[in-house]
C-alpha cells in the first residue's frame, strides 16, 4: 500500500508519523508573531515563573498547527473536510512533537468516499499533547 495515496488506505492502518523539529524559544516567538497570540506566558520566562510554570511553554495552537501540517502531508489540503482537537498537556521548550494518524473508518463511494482519522500528537516520551479527529476525502 502507498500510504501517501489515500485511495490505498485501509481501516486500521497507521499513517507514516510526522516528526516536527524541537520547540525552541525562537519557534515560540515566531509563532506568536504569525498567530497574533502574544500571551507573555509563551515568550516571557518571568511571567511564566510568576504563574508557577518552570519556563515558557508552547501555544496549544502550535501543536494544532503542526498536526494540520502533518494532515496536509498525508492528503492535499482541499481534501480536508473536518478537523477537531482536544488539548491534553502542555508542550515544553525542547519537546519534539510527533503527529500520528490511524484510519478509523472509510465510508461512502465515488467522490463522496471519506476516511475518518484518529489523530494524536505526542512528545518523545509518548506523552499525549493533543488528540483529535479528521474527516478527509479519499476519492
Amino acid at each position: 500500500m502507498n500510504q501517501n495515496n489515500a485511495l490505498d488506505w485501509a481501516v486500521g492502518q497507521e499513517l507514516d508519523p510526522q516528526t516536527m523539529p524541537p520547540i525552541t524559544r525562537t519557534t515560540l516567538a515566531l509563532f506568536a508573531g504569525a498567530s497574533g497570540d502574544h500571551n507573555p506566558i509563551h515568550i516571557d520566562i518571568d511571567v511564566a515563573k510568576a504563574a508557577g510554570a518552570p519556563d515558557v511553554f508552547a501555544h496549544g495552537m502550535l501543536g494544532m498547527a503542526y498536526l494540520a501540517r502533518a494532515l496536509t502531508h498525508w492528503v492535499p489540503q482541499q481534501q480536508l473536510r473536518e478537523l477537531s482537537v482536544r488539548f491534553s498537556a502542555i508542550t515544553q521548550v525542547g519537546d519534539t512533537l510527533r503527529c500520528k494518524a490511524l484510519v478509523e473508518d472509510i465510508s461512502g463511494d465515488g467522490s463522496n468516499r471519506c476516511a475518518q482519522l484518529n489523530l494524536t500528537v505526542t512528545d518523545k516520551a509518548d506523552e499525549i499533547k493533543l488528540t483529535g479527529h479528521a474527516l478527509v476525502r479519499v476519492a
